[in-house]
């Protein structure tokens, strides 16, 4: 590819950061059905997991090199994309597994077939190895792990070498999925304990640069900032091979940027694609778009009640009347959203999460519960939005605060650097008012409500304090969903979160990627990395 042509798409400006690292044999890449070229917006920081400090794109690394005991199954949607299935556990490393009678503990078979990169067999000892790594090194993987009712290497049992078990303080329905999330990955404990020192005794420092995996692939190379690049596990034997054979996955922030490549048949697959992009690609019809509803998501206005008048329900309930919902799903998401908002009833009918709360627009309304209030005259504030994600939350912001001007709140709008946003927003907690997104791994709702309503929490970043939510939020997580009280206590935490608003849902988005035809077998994930063992080149 010339450089004029370069100018020609996005300017030398967007462009030229890009050419020090594109390779000049960009066509001849995506035009091999072995290899697929990918652009990401983000590109990881490590190719270990359970490091602090590691990133969300690094994710993906994991899922793609290391194996887990179990994984989730895949579904097709009714539109021909594909999707996770939270329903559908499978084996991995796992052959099989049967739980006790008293449902607390788990005891798991490994197939004999499974084997490290060095050749040498995965045992329950590695296993072990790995998940006393995860629950001790602290940090979200240690709080994930704990989601699932682990959190002491005690409970971790090496039976023999291929039957390793798991002993839980209780029943519990979240252990088995929490296995299948990225984080309980499994890694060759003896090449990690001969690069482990006295003050490393994990090997986090060994394994942050170079991973010792099991899975389908392997890291051909990493350059940080630039790109990384998969090689297939050709001795890959507990399910059959990736189709691809490499993957070259590159780091380009502009998003026109990956755009004109992907439209140049320089890439094969554009990941995390805008929303304005997918609209366009799918009336275009030249450019193949795969994706699905983001489980457990919601786009949300969060209100911190710590900060006055969003303690004030009545406030916060005018603020949920006042927001031009329509206007954000079609300006902002451009229609690629499930709405979240205009059910028909407080009460909910059922415990489908998320499901859309009973606001909708109505300035009358909204003016009146502020009068009530004692804002008659609305109020000054400031309404916060990350510059990472502005591609959803800039037109939102923009969107939110023309609602709030008709009922005489003035929000001036308070752009946070994408860097800075998770300890403003997620860990200080001192955002009044912001847009935020939370996902849940697990597809509960009790789940969601752990971590989004709970005091103290992560992504409670609105400060919310409700006992009847604490006590409920507890119970649930430890019942069954069969249980006869489970379902009219989700009923209950949804009605009360939804009449205190604290959080005031949008939509539910969708995980979107952008391809050539000529590639099949794209999932979307709740973790919203790219899995790649599924890809196909034709």
């Amino acid at each position: 590819m010339q450089r004029r042509d370069f100018m020609k798409i996005a300017g030398a400006a967007s462009i030229l950061p890009f050419l020090r690292y594109l390779p000049t044999q960009a066509n001849a890449a995506t035009g091999s059905n072995d290899v697929l070229v990918v652009v990401s917006g983000n590109n990881i920081n490590s190719l270990d997991l359970h490091r602090k400090g590691t990133n969300r794109p690094s994710y993906q690394v994991t899922v793609n090199i290391y194996d887990r005991l179990v994984k989730f199954g895949v579904k097709t949607l009714p539109d021909g994309s594909m999707s996770y299935d939270s329903t559908k556990i499978e084996p991995e490393v796992a052959q099989s597994w049967e739980f006790s009678d008293d449902k607390k503990s788990i005891t798991f078979k490994l197939n004999p077939k499974a084997k490290f990169w060095d050749g040498t067999p995965v045992t329950a000892h590695d296993v072990k190895w790995s998940f006393d790594r995860a629950v001790t090194l602290g940090g979200f993987p240690t709080v994930q792990m704990k989601a699932g009712s682990m959190s002491d290497p005690k409970q971790f049992v090496v039976v023999d070498d291929i039957t390793f078990r798991i002993d839980l303080p209780f029943p519990s329905k979240l252990t088995l999925p929490d296995l299948a999330v990225p984080i309980p990955f499994i890694i060759n404990s003896k090449v990690a304990k001969a690069n482990a020192t006295a003050n490393d005794p994990w090997a986090t420092e060994y394994l942050h640069k170079t991973p010792a995996g099991s899975g389908p692939y392997k890291i051909l190379r990493w350059d940080p900032g630039q790109q990384f690049v998969y090689q297939r596990n050709e001795d890959y034997a507990i399910a059959p091979k990736p189709a691809i054979k490499r993957v070259i996955v590159r780091e380009v922030p502009s998003a026109s940027t990956r755009r004109a490549l992907l439209e140049r048949k320089d890439a094969d697959l554009y990941t995390n694609v805008p929303p304005k992009d997918v609209k366009e690609f799918k009336e275009e019809g030249k450019i193949k778009v795969s994706g699905a509803p983001i489980d457990n998501c919601i786009h949300v206005l969060g209100l911190n009640v710590k900060y006055k008048p969003f303690d004030n329900k009545k406030v916060r309930q005018a603020i949920a009347y006042a927001i031009p919902y329509e206007e954000i799903l079609s300006s902002a998401a451009y229609g690629r959203g499930k709405p979240m908002f205009g059910a028909s009833n407080k009460t909910p009918s059922n415990i489908v999460w998320p499901q859309p709360s009973p606001y909708n627009t109505n300035i009358e309304k909204a003016k009146k519960l502020l009068e009530e209030a004692g804002f008659k005259d609305g109020f000054e504030t400031t309404l916060s939005y990350n510059l990472g994600l502005a591609s959803w939350q800039e037109p939102t912001a923009l969107l939110i605060q023309e609602g709030l001007k008709k009922i005489g709140i003035k929000a001036k709008l308070d752009k946070i650097p994408g860097a800075n946003w998770r300890t403003a927003a997620l860990v200080e907690k001192r955002l009044p008012m912001h847009l935020e997104n939370f996902g849940g791994w697990l597809n509960y709702p009790d789940y969601y409500f752990f971590w989004a309503y709970k005091y103290g929490h992560l992504f409670n970043s609105s400060n919310y304090k409700n006992e009847k939510i604490e006590k409920l939020t507890d119970e649930t997580l430890h019942m069954e969903i069969d249980n006869p009280k489970y379902e009219n206590m989700i009923k209950e935490m949804i009605e009360i979160v939804y009449d205190d608003v604290p959080r005031i849902p949008l939509y539910q988005p969708y995980l979107d990627a952008a391809m050539q035809k000529n590639i099949n077998g794209y999932v979307s994930w709740f973790h919203r990395q790219l899995d790649c063992t599924t890809i196909t080149k034709s």
